[in-house]
């Protein structure tokens, strides 16, 4: 997992080295419009919580508390899942399309390979709950949960990168 996470955390350098590179090279206006927090920032709150929610039950397994694992990876995909959707609402709500801009190409894919990675972190979850419900897990046997809880915890990391660059950096007035 560490491995796939040092190629993942690659992969999202590079995206967010392209933003900073092509905002230096523009001569206009690099963000088209300033970014609304309006459902970012709770999003972002959200999906840091769902984090703290899976660490807690990733600490019940481990006291051999099967019911607290259940039920907080039951939140934490009804929190991920929360958050896809209010991420493609925001998707929505934009006044510019992938096309539109090198902005627009930049914040697009990279706010969509990280909504890759939240669907792929959900169908990890989902498959812990599963075997969480046919008893797999215990004190002793809870490997593939850590390991699961790291690479949701690893998109929660990833976001507060993306968020900070594409939400919180135009706010400074760096690269606009």
């Amino acid at each position: 997992m560490w491995c796939l996470i040092a190629t993942e955390a690659a992969l999202f350098a590079y995206l967010l080295f392209s933003y900073f590179y092509l905002g230096t090279q523009t001569q206009s206006h690099w963000v088209p419009e300033l970014p609304k927090l309006r459902l970012a920032l709770p999003n972002t709150i959200l999906l840091l919580a769902s984090s703290a929610v899976l660490y807690w039950g990733e600490t019940g397994i481990r006291h051999n508390n099967r019911r607290r694992l259940l039920l907080a990876l039951l939140i934490t995909i009804v929190m991920g899942t929360g958050f896809a959707l209010i991420q493609t609402l925001e998707w929505h709500d934009k006044k510019f399309r992938l096309w539109d801009s090198a902005y627009a190409s930049c914040y697009f894919i990279t706010t969509g390979f990280h909504m890759v990675h939240v669907v792929g972190g959900l169908l990890i979850l989902m498959a812990l709950l599963l075997w969480s419900l046919m008893g797999k897990f215990d004190h002793h046997r809870h490997a593939a949960v850590s390991i699961g809880a790291l690479y949701w915890h690893f998109v929660d990391v990833v976001w507060l990168a993306v968020f900070t660059v594409f939400y919180l950096t135009p706010r400074l007035n760096v690269l606009t």
